[in-house]
């Protein structure tokens, strides 16, 4: 009985030290947090805004409100997909020197609208599968309400498997971050075209 009972503490005890760590309770409510209230950012930047004024471009090259949604939605979809196929991969701790960032400085260095970046061609507006705001929207409410569903349920080690991106390495976790500050970068974007001069009055 003595035996026994040493090898369940033994099997316990190391049955938990081999669990993979999680991501805190507070860390999984500020990325829920952050994606809704990013969320509910691109809909109250939007709303009840014309036809005329959700097709409005500041000029020839610049995007107008329906191409930041556009962009915002299918980018949504290609992170998470990048982000899932790390996750689902063999775990990379040795990488974890390669993060620089802490996940505020992952956020604001995403939101920060100083540095301009030109996105790659499947995530230009004109590329994307959506025909219409509706379509882009839809994408986009299904895929972050999926995204805030797993931050708050996984028990997947997101610290260790890290996602190298051709400017920096990121874990898992704050690829999460990532997404959710991506889509407020493109809704200051779109308070920017409703700012111009020109912007439709109705």
């Amino acid at each position: 009985m003595k035996k026994l009972s040493v090898l369940l503490t033994a099997t316990l005890l190391f049955g938990f030290v081999n669990k993979p760590a999680s991501v805190s309770d507070a860390e999984r409510k500020n990325a829920a947090d952050l994606l809704l209230q990013t969320e509910a950012g691109v809909f109250n930047a939007i709303a009840g805004l014309s036809e005329a004024q959700l097709n409005f471009k500041p000029a020839p090259d610049k995007w107008s409100v329906l191409d930041c949604v556009k962009h915002i939605a299918v980018t949504e979809a290609g992170l998470w997909q990048m982000t899932n196929g790390s996750i689902q991969a063999p775990a990379n701790p040795e990488k974890r020197a390669d993060v620089k960032s802490t996940d505020e400085q992952v956020v604001a260095m995403i939101e920060s609208r100083e540095r301009k970046v030109k996105t790659a061609p499947p995530m230009e507006p004109q590329n994307t599968p959506f025909k219409s705001l509706d379509e882009a929207l839809k994408s986009f409410v299904s895929d972050r309400a999926k995204l805030v569903n797993y931050i708050k349920t996984t028990d997947a080690d997101l610290r260790n498997h890290v996602v190298t991106m051709p400017f920096a390495s990121f874990d898992s976790y704050q690829m999460i971050l990532f997404i959710a500050a991506h889509s407020n970068r493109h809704t200051q974007q779109i308070e920017e075209v409703k700012a111009d001069p020109n912007f439709p009055k109705n």
